[in-house]
């Protein structure tokens, strides 16, 4: 709704509308501005994108950050043009704004409102569309357009101008019968459905084209004229173009740029066109598309030569060979004294037979420039299209146009094109999912279509369980002639030694992007030559490039590697895991010292590589890096321990779990500490069996699993006490006393903490008694010692700065409020949360955010700024319930509940406390369990509940006097 209508504030009530119509729900305005925070969060620079004003939001975006806005814009150029007299631009603007179409407006969206605009946009689009194919047929265009035009009036049956406007184009084209046939079609269709006849302009037209009126004949082109009449009358123009699809789909971009270029007319030379793309990339099919939409600009023949380059089963035809073909075709006989021997002299002949001719000549399948030369016409009128699966680069003058992979949205189309829209309907997910399994590779998705059409029986579900197991794919995509492995198999074949063991190296990376640095270390090679194996992988498109310095595997080529691996390869291959693990151990080391200055180093056991690493001389690059690399390292510790590599699997876990943790990635954390100290245990390496413990402990406090928490902090500390690694036993019970602390054993709890920090202090260790110090005053907090908890939260905050640890500094300085607010000191806990909320950005733990907001909006609703305090518990709720642990959003929950109570806005609490109460005793967390009762209860005593109300307060009392936490001590 905000992007239908940019730059313009709407109010929270009309979004409501939008999303619920007249049937909102109690929650509605919340639910709206929570997804305005979890888009906020998700778009990059959401904050700036998505603003608050008044009471609504609004999208402040540019021309060229959105496609409505830049279609809009483009209509406008267009309007202009034809103003100014230049129906060309015109026409331009016209095909680039329709050109950003590509699918379905709002597809998948729904709703009256939603409904409404997509149907208003598509009027537009087609608007649009009518206006450009007035301007083509005015310039004289006609049967290059009956294609499209055929294609839209199928989509819009009953829209008269546009089955005109077919209409005019048939019999332009010469094709009188079938443009009356048209009429008779639209006439049929609009009295069986509506009940009406043509309209007047539809039955003029037809009325016209009966009788063959001069007034509809085409503008002549003055372009075309000199070469028609180098026709001879006796000669019939050769037209060897492969049959066109009629379900081509997609592509829509590519092709108006091949459009666009074919159709500028400089008078100097030939123009070349050059596709380039990965085997199955759909190459041939866009240039025969093209071919035949521009075959009518070419009277003097549309050849067809198919070098071979990558055909099954055959050679490459030969350059004397290909002359050959094409002369004969030209209608220059093969015998006698007309063919010559050698290259030069048919290379010659080829182009004496071309001079003064309009030819379109498609060169399919070539692998060098060489012979792509020989055959260029030297008529400055011709069109050379030419396919390849590499970029031949040294053809020069060539506008190159390299395909990628289809869309999800043209992917669908596709399928729903060669299926029909019926089959596809009924299973719409398993269709979505067909796509992705097939890598939306156009040769994969007919080849998959083509096999459900010859098995009515099969469903897509079906199909799609198959193409599931990865070791199968291949063999499933397989059908007739055509297959994908063949396919990969040719591009394989066509690479030299050097490349096909790169090719086989570099897929033993295990997912995601690879940057020059691990194809180094893979392939055992500086740098500077590792660009160089990987460009010439890319310049066949055997690897993808997302962005410079990237590489990717698409992941039909990846499974096809697979079957490459065997016997002969297996030294080799386990040699470039075992560089590829000893790059990242020591690159993810290398990292944390800058990262994590205080962390306490300890040896690998493993030699560091000497495969150059990536700059890592500040935080904000080195982060980048760890971000960029995350799914890659979590996939490198599992295959670590796949083969057999523990050491390597722990050691870079514990490097890993650092970043994980700051992250807030709680789920991956725990299952890698799992995964470390079982490879650990297999060791039987004490020492990192210890460091794997400690850190499971923290996930496990992180979770909530108290009780398995306990004993892994109990465990840990018994090992490192039996290595005398007072470092890690020090940590260990640091821990415990965050478990005990949660489960409301206070007096134990203090214990811990106190043994914990008094040893990392004497092991001078700050950044450890950093984050026992923050323990230690939520610990004071909760028992109602609030100077003995700013003591401590002071001192984490001192040594947090020492450190440029910002990560603790927020976590003190938000104790150290929770202390003045304690101690009734609120303008200088408003002062301190104005630190921390300065400290709060995207890098940072988002619980601990919305912890610091939380107490915010308490602190400013105590100093009389409801506004302020209100923003602030939006914004704190948001960001716990969707991105913070169970522990945090049960505290903040019932933090915002006695703001809302003392806003009188008890149903309101009483929900918050209600789902911090099932939170908090879901996982133990027994203090905010009693605050969420105590929250309920009084709650429930205002809205006039009184028996539920003593019963919640009496539970509420037990857990508080089992803790020890007296009335006076309670938050309230």
């Amino acid at each position: 709704m905000l992007l239908l209508e940019p730059n313009r504030m709407l109010p929270v009530s009309r979004l409501v509308t939008a999303v619920w119509d007249e049937d909102p729900p109690a929650t509605a305005p919340h639910q709206v501005r929570k997804a305005i925070a979890d888009l906020r969060r998700r778009i990059p620079g959401g904050s700036e994108i998505l603003v608050t004003e008044g009471p609504g939001y609004r999208a402040v975006v540019t021309d060229t950050q959105l496609d409505l806005a830049e279609f809009d814009a483009r209509l406008r150029t267009a309007k202009e043009a034809l103003a100014a007299g230049d129906p060309p631009r015109a026409v331009d603007a016209l095909q680039s704004s329709l050109a950003l179409c590509r699918g379905p407006l709002l597809s998948g969206e729904s709703g009256p409102v939603i409904e409404t605009a997509s149907v208003m946009l598509e009027e537009r689009r087609m608007a649009a569309a009518e206006q450009l194919f007035d301007l083509r047929l005015s310039r004289g265009e006609a049967a290059e357009l009956v294609v499209d035009l055929r294609g839209l009036v199928h989509q819009h049956p009953l829209r008269e101008a546009l089955r005109g406007q077919l209409m005019l184009a048939l019999y332009r084209s010469g094709q009188q019968a079938a443009a009356l046939e048209e009429y008779a079609k639209v006439r049929e269709l609009l009295v069986e459905e509506l009940g009406i006849d043509p309209g007047p302009q539809l039955t003029k037209l037809y009325e016209g084209i009966l009788q063959e009126s001069p007034e509809l004949a085409a503008v002549p082109q003055p372009s075309l004229a000199p070469a028609l009449l180098s026709v001879p009358a006796e000669n019939k123009a050769p037209s060897t173009l492969p049959h066109d699809l009629a379900d081509f789909t997609g592509r829509d971009r590519e092709l108006q740029k091949i459009l666009r270029y074919a159709r500028q007319e400089d008078g100097q030379a030939t123009h070349i066109v050059a596709i380039d793309g990965m085997g199955g990339s759909g190459k041939t099919t866009l240039a025969v598309r093209a071919a035949h939409r521009l075959a009518a600009a070419y009277p003097d023949g549309q050849v067809h030569i198919d070098l071979r380059g990558y055909t099954p089963a055959e050679q490459p035809i030969t350059t004397g060979a290909a002359l050959a073909t094409l002369l004969r075709t030209m209608g220059v006989p093969s015998s006698g004294q007309q063919l010559p021997e050698d290259v030069d002299g048919r290379a010659a002949l080829w182009r004496a037979t071309m001079k003064g001719k309009r030819v379109l000549l498609l060169v399919d399948n070539a692998t060098d420039t060489g012979t792509i030369l020989h055959l260029l016409p030297a008529s400055p009128g011709c069109l050379v299209l030419v396919t390849s699966r590499a970029r031949l680069v040294d053809l020069d003058g060539a506008e190159w146009i390299s395909i990628g992979l289809m869309s999800p949205e043209e992917s669908a189309a596709l399928i729903e094109d060669t299926l029909g829209g019926q089959r596809v309907s009924a299973e719409p997910e398993a269709a979505a999912e067909l796509a992705r399994l097939c890598g939306y590779l156009p040769l994969a998705l007919r080849i998959a279509t083509a096999r459900l059409r010859n098995r009515p029986r099969w469903t897509l579900a079906y199909l799609v369980e198959r193409l599931r197991d990865e070791t199968r794919r291949l063999d499933e995509l397989s059908l007739g002639e055509r297959s994908i492995a063949a396919t990969l198999r040719l591009s394989y074949q066509a690479l030299d030694e050097e490349s096909r063991t790169a090719f086989r190296t570099l897929a033993l990376h295990p997912g995601g992007d690879i940057d020059v640095y691990s194809a180094a270390a893979l392939l055992g090679m500086d740098t500077r030559d590792a660009e160089d194996a990987v460009e010439r992988l890319l310049d066949v498109h055997l690897v993808l490039q997302p962005e410079i310095g990237l590489y990717t595997f698409h992941d039909l080529v990846r499974s096809f590697v697979q079957s490459l691996r065997g016997e002969p390869t297996a030294r080799g291959d386990e040699a470039a895991v075992e560089r590829l693990l000893d790059y990242y151990l020591t690159a993810t080391e290398a990292a944390c010292k800058i990262l994590f200055p205080g962390r306490r180093h300890r040896p690998t056991g493993i030699p560091a590589s000497t495969a150059q690493l990536p700059d890592f001389t500040d935080t904000e690059r080195t982060q980048a890096w760890f971000s960029r690399e995350h799914p890659v390292l979590l996939s490198l510790v599992t295959l670590a321990e796949r083969v057999g590599y523990d050491r390597h699997a722990v050691c870079l876990a514990r490097n890993l779990v650092f970043q994980l943790n700051a992250r807030g990635h709680l789920q991956e954390f725990t299952e890698l500490c799992r995964l470390a100290v079982t490879a650990a245990r297999r060791l039987g390496d004490l020492d990192l069996l210890g460091v794997s413990l400690s850190n499971l402990g923290v996930a496990c406090w992180k979770l909530g699993r108290y009780d398995e928490g306990v004993k892994v902090a109990e465990e840990g500390r018994d090992v490192a006490a039996r290595l005398g690694d007072r470092h890690t036993q020090a940590h260990s019970e640091s821990t415990l006393g965050l478990y005990k602390s949660l489960l409301g054993r206070f007096p134990e709890a203090l214990a811990h903490l106190q043994w914990a920090i008094s040893c990392e202090r004497e092991l001078d260790s700050p950044r450890a008694e950093a984050e026992s110090l923050t323990a230690l005053s939520t610990l004071y907090e909760q028992y109602g010692k609030h100077q003995e908890a700013a003591q401590a939260a002071r001192r984490a905050v001192e040594l947090a700065q020492q450190l440029e640890r910002r990560g603790i500094e927020l976590v003190a300085l938000t104790d150290l409020a929770f202390a003045q607010v304690g101690l009734g000191e609120y303008a200088a806990a408003d002062q301190t949360l104005s630190f921390a909320r300065e400290l709060c950005d995207e890098s940072m733990d988002q619980g601990h955010v919305a912890m610091a907001l939380a107490l915010s909006a308490d602190v400013a609703q105590r100093l009389d700024r409801p506004g302020q305090s209100t923003g602030f518990a939006d914004r704190a709720l948001s960001l716990a319930q969707t991105g913070s642990s169970p522990l945090r959003q049960a505290k903040v929950e019932n933090m915002i509940g006695r703001v809302l109570q003392r806003r009188q806005e008890y149903a309101s609490a009483l929900a918050l406390h209600s789902s911090a109460y099932e939170l908090a005793s879901s996982v133990g967390y027994r203090v905010e369990e009693a605050y969420a009762l105590d929250g309920l209860a009084k709650a429930a005593e205002a809205l006039g509940d009184e028996p539920w109300a003593i019963e919640h307060a009496g539970l509420a009392e037990e857990l508080f006097k089992a803790m020890d936490v007296p009335p006076n001590a309670r938050r309230t």
